[in-house]
């Protein structure tokens, strides 16, 4: 299925195409007294028919989310087997592409990290709740400091292999320790990581578009997933005023983000989104769809990770892609102008700089 608003681009080297813009299940499913059981169920089924039907194929999960026992994914399969049962030809699973991430399984010692004992067995409880045979992207959810990644390659091409993943990348890993995973797969006839999730957003570049960059490239040609493009919700200029009642910001467990906040107001980062949310009145969009759009104009972003909870943040979170295709290079540097945090240029061979990154 394909829309004629949305987008597709190459997840890496895999061969799979993902819409540019994906929805999450973190920090929205199977928490505590939020959108759990049933409740759940059904606002994960009237949200997963909106962006399906906007063309939106990428569905994310891991195992931590909605912890404990992983109830975000518990959730979703169900919500999939209904919709399925409902609408068999939208949502046909050559068709989709669901990914899960292990790392953060249980409180035991060995219910977690990067060993192949948690690799196979937390990835057995994930498509047991995703009630999957297989998952199209594994990630490596974090680094494991206590795994030898010669180990990690070893435990991810056994899951790639036995065909309950087609693919395996990382998130929040380093540039280094992927370029590691990445030579020791070769050098021993394993399966390479093939993608990265990384945050990414105006406020947190500097990872993405410098220390990445070379990985864009062949050999490698890492795809990405990207995470927090509004940041929490602060580049939305919600927290301009104050703090919401119905933000995460006064959830259990998201007390970290009330001090995240207080460490961006010290850093003028508020004055910063003020100026951003002036800017979105000059496009005629909301500061979310500016926030989004700029994300999709870097095409080493091979998808962008919503987390929306209700159908008016769905439709506002796809206008993303007209606003991003009518951007133009002025806006950019305008953007720019306003962010004052553009990295230096990566420097290639020669010392000459070789980013391309405007072209939605």
């Amino acid at each position: 299925m394909t829309h004629e608003n949305m987008y597709y681009r190459m997840m890496g080297n895999t061969g799979i195409q993902v819409s540019v813009l994906s929805y999450g299940f973190w920090a929205t499913y199977g928490i505590k007294d939020r959108l759990s059981g049933q409740q759940g169920v059904n606002t994960a089924k009237e949200l997963m028919m909106m962006v399906r039907n906007a063309g939106v194929n990428c569905f994310d999960h891991a195992e931590a989310y909605g912890n404990p026992n992983g109830e975000a994914e518990r959730i979703f399969g169900i919500a999939l087997k209904e919709l399925q049962e409902e609408e068999p030809e939208l949502w046909r699973r050559s068709e989709l592409v669901i990914t899960t991430k292990i790392f953060w399984g249980g409180a035991g010692v060995n219910e977690s990290g990067l060993s192949m004992k948690h690799c196979i067995e937390g990835l057995d409880a994930s498509l047991s709740r995703l009630q999957l045979d297989y998952v199209d992207l594994l990630f490596c959810h974090r680094p494991d400091p206590y795994t030898p990644t010669s180990t990690v390659v070893r435990s991810m091409t056994q899951m790639v292999r036995s065909g309950r993943a087609t693919a395996w990348g990382t998130s929040e890993w380093s540039a280094q320790q992927i370029t590691e995973a990445f030579w020791i797969a070769k050098s021993e006839g394993l399966e390479p990581p093939q993608f990265e999730q990384p945050q990414y957003n105006m406020l947190h570049r500097n990872r993405f578009e410098n220390e990445y960059f070379p990985l864009f490239n062949q050999p490698y040609n890492i795809g990405t997933t990207i995470w927090s493009p509004l940041r929490s919700g602060f580049l939305t200029g919600k927290y301009l005023d104050g703090i919401p009642d119905d933000s995460r910001a006064t959830q259990e467990g998201y007390e970290w983000l009330l001090e995240d906040l207080e460490e961006r107001k010290n850093r003028g980062e508020f004055e910063v989104v003020k100026n951003l949310v002036d800017y979105a009145a000059k496009l005629e969009c909301t500061p979310a769809q500016l926030a989004l759009a700029w994300c999709l104009k870097n095409p080493n972003v091979s998808t962008i990770l919503m987390g929306a909870t209700t159908s008016s943040q769905i439709q506002d979170n796809m206008g993303c892609i007209d606003i991003a295709r009518n951007m133009t290079e002025d806006d950019m540097d305008e953007l720019d102008a306003i962010l004052g945090n553009k990295p230096d240029l990566w420097m290639g061979p020669g010392g000459v700089g070789t980013r391309q990154l405007k072209t939605l």
